[in-house]
């Protein structure tokens, strides 16, 4: 009976592996050169209580009860269209669900497979992808733009040597707020809006004051085409995307708007939302905001940002992306009014944020970020200390994003308690049946 179910395990796993192969597979010839092996510890192996499997079916159910009357009533109160969420904690996918529609007026519905498009959420792609790069030594933090972009100039000469690949990559480079971003949303390619920064009077020295671009931001994706050979949207595909199985993840617009499965934008009007064109803004400056996912690949992604898949990047060099650079000093912003606030950093391409959490000794670590592009609006919430993961994509510009992370971290936090903030990720993690 035993070899039965082996062969029968062995028949049904090979048509699924072919079916990865085709929608996940490589787009580029290059092969991803092989990380150098990471030491892990073992998980010990145990056989799992009865009450704890009770206990964790419990949970979950409880958790989707609460997410699913969450969001029934933003979408029966008009606050939102369709939503994709996702949460996951420890090693464990706890949920990649859709909520409401992918059109305003059409049956289709939301699920987890639905594209949406992430906005500013690429930027921590892009500051992840240039730490593994730093991991490798291909690139440093300290490389100078104008090293790999000819022309580049902010200011004069001297100010122009100072610019490095962690100024762009944390809004540190001096340029006043969304410099050329009118550019980007026109399309110009990157390259000619890398030559209309030497018309920019710089205002602060490299590395003294944040400022958020777009435009300059993106061009860490040129520094990092230069060293590997291959366009941003090729390098994520083959180190992260492929291995990851995030195979509804893309960058380009004619994959997006001939997928199957995608959500519509949607703009507010008197009678309510009414759905909108798909556009291709922002397909030129991908590291900023070209990047486009469901909530199932998303759920993937935040699983390997808490460090559980090693094997494809080790969680040292994960972190790179994840250290203060430099303090936010910008005032009234929504997620300063998030329950516990304290003070806020940018890393590369984060924003970290420190909070209390039930007394004022117990300081805990975020790591955020929203996005807004096309109509649509999204936020992803990573806490480390909890390992925990919640983003959630929507496709209407709601002030509902305003207090969904805080909102569905309060869920987890009553439903879970103590493991929801506990450093060990709390006992679900370590069950072995969970997906």
């Amino acid at each position: 009976m035993r070899s039965f179910k082996i062969v029968l395990g062995a028949l049904i796993l090979i048509p699924l592996f072919f079916v990865l192969i085709v929608f996940c597979g490589n787009t580029s010839e290059r092969e991803v050169e092989p990380k150098a092996s990471v030491e892990t510890p073992k998980p010990v192996e145990k056989i799992a209580d009865p009450e704890e499997i009770l206990l964790y079916a419990k949970n979950r159910q409880a958790l989707e009860t609460a997410v699913n009357a969450y969001f029934e009533k933003a979408v029966a109160s008009g606050d939102i269209v369709g939503a994709g969420v996702s949460i996951v904690k420890g090693d464990s996918i706890m949920m990649s669900e859709g909520f409401g529609k992918r059109k305003s007026g059409a049956n289709d519905k939301v699920d987890g497979e639905t594209i949406f498009r992430l906005g500013s959420l690429s930027k921590g792609f892009a500051g992840i992808l240039a730490a593994d790069l730093e991991d490798e030594g291909k690139l440093n933090w300290s490389d100078k733009v104008r090293d790999f972009i000819p022309g580049f100039q902010l200011g004069d000469a001297k100010n122009t040597n100072k610019i490095t690949l962690a100024h762009i990559l944390s809004h540190t480079s001096g340029t006043p707020y969304h410099s050329f971003t009118n550019l980007v949303d026109a399309g110009i390619p990157l390259k000619e809006i890398a030559k209309q920064f030497k018309e920019v009077k710089p205002i602060s020295e490299p590395g003294e004051l944040y400022s958020y671009q777009n435009a300059m931001f993106s061009l860490s994706g040129e520094m990092m085409r230069k060293v590997t050979g291959e366009n941003i949207s090729d390098e994520l595909q083959l180190r992260f995307f492929n291995p990851l199985e995030m195979c509804s993840t893309t960058s380009d617009y004619e994959v997006l708007s001939n997928s199957p499965d995608i959500a519509m934008p949607h703009v507010r009007t008197r009678r309510g939302w009414r759905s909108t064109k798909l556009t291709d803004s922002y397909h030129n400056a991908i590291a900023a905001g070209g990047i486009n996912a469901s909530a199932g690949d998303m759920a993937k992604w935040m699983r390997f940002l808490l460090g559980h898949n090693p094997e494809i990047m080790d969680k040292a060099a994960l972190n790179e992306a994840f250290n203060p650079f430099v303090t936010l000093s910008e005032n009234n912003k929504y997620y300063q009014r998030w329950p516990g606030h304290l003070r806020s950093y940018y890393g590369f391409g984060w924003r970290i944020h420190k909070f209390w959490e039930g007394s004022k000794t117990n300081e805990k670590t975020m790591w955020h970020h929203g996005g807004s592009v096309n109509h649509f609006r999204n936020e992803i919430a990573v806490y480390p200390e909890a390992d925990l993961g919640i983003c959630v994509l929507l496709n209407s510009n709601s002030s509902l994003a305003h207090t969904v992370i805080p909102d569905l971290y309060k869920i987890v936090e009553d439903i879970y308690g103590t493991d929801a903030t506990n450093t060990d990720g709390g006992g679900d993690k370590n069950l072995a049946f969970v997906n």
